[in-house]
């Protein structure tokens, strides 16, 4: 994911080996795997940008630390995301694992030198980094302008889409962080994100399951209230289903 971003997407999806060689993950393949384990930090804020990392299991936080120590969660990373390409010597933030993450990594200058040598890769590059800027935008709007209910429905509306774009064709959305992370990251309180989860759990558009997971019982519901456009919305509702 790349320096500057508020709120995170995929850098390439899990699809077939040709397209996976037209992606940037493509370009990790040799690397060796690592792991880390929930709680441990992959890099801190304003460490010399090195390495750039491929997700290929499990979830990442990021965080920025404010001059006052808090921290701010600006977003979370999962399976097949990129994080630290920087266009600049330090990390602008921090990548903390919140559960068994498996990971590869390049040196900045191989990423950067395999970029060059494969010039196809170019405009999937500058695609990202236009994704880049329409995710800050949307977090701008979602901190400045949207309620408590619409900030959590976009929030929960991403994560499904994201799950889908993945291949997961179910209305089971996978929540690996805590309520608080979720709370900060949404500029919120853990008791209002709890409120609201109650509220839409009583209007049937979701059900809350196991800790970790949320069932979405009505997507057009999820997307009206998240103040979307349900017409210029690409999924319709379908059956979900919900493991025990």
């Amino acid at each position: 994911m790349f320096a500057n971003s508020l709120n995170v997407r995929p850098l390439f999806e899990e699809t077939s080996p040709a397209r996976e060689q037209c992606s940037l993950g493509a370009l990790f393949d040799r690397s060796q795997l690592e792991h880390a384990t929930a709680g441990q930090i992959v890099f801190f804020e304003g460490d010399r940008a090195l390495h750039v990392f491929a997700i290929r299991e499990g979830n990442l936080r990021i965080c920025r630390q404010l001059h006052d120590g808090r921290r701010v969660i600006t977003g979370f990373l999962t399976k097949s995301d990129i994080v630290g390409v920087s266009f600049k010597n330090r990390y602008l933030y921090s990548a903390e694992a919140l559960d068994d993450v498996v990971f590869q990594r390049q040196t900045k200058m191989a990423f950067e030198k395999q970029l060059l040598a494969r010039p196809d890769l170019r405009p999937v590059l500058l695609s990202q980094l236009c994704d880049e800027v329409a995710a800050a935008q949307d977090q701008m709007v979602l901190l400045s302008c949207k309620s408590a209910e619409e900030r959590l429905c976009s929030f929960l509306l991403g994560r499904l889409r994201k799950s889908m774009a993945h291949g997961c064709q179910t209305n089971v959305i996978n929540l690996p962080m805590t309520r608080l992370d979720i709370a900060d990251y949404l500029g919120l309180t853990i008791e209002t994100v709890s409120r609201t989860v109650t509220k839409l759990a009583g209007q049937g558009i979701l059900s809350a399951g196991r800790r970790h997971e949320i069932l979405v019982l009505k997507k057009s519901g999820l997307v009206e209230r998240a103040g979307e456009d349900l017409a210029a919305d690409d999924g319709l509702d379908t059956p979900g289903y919900y493991h025990h």
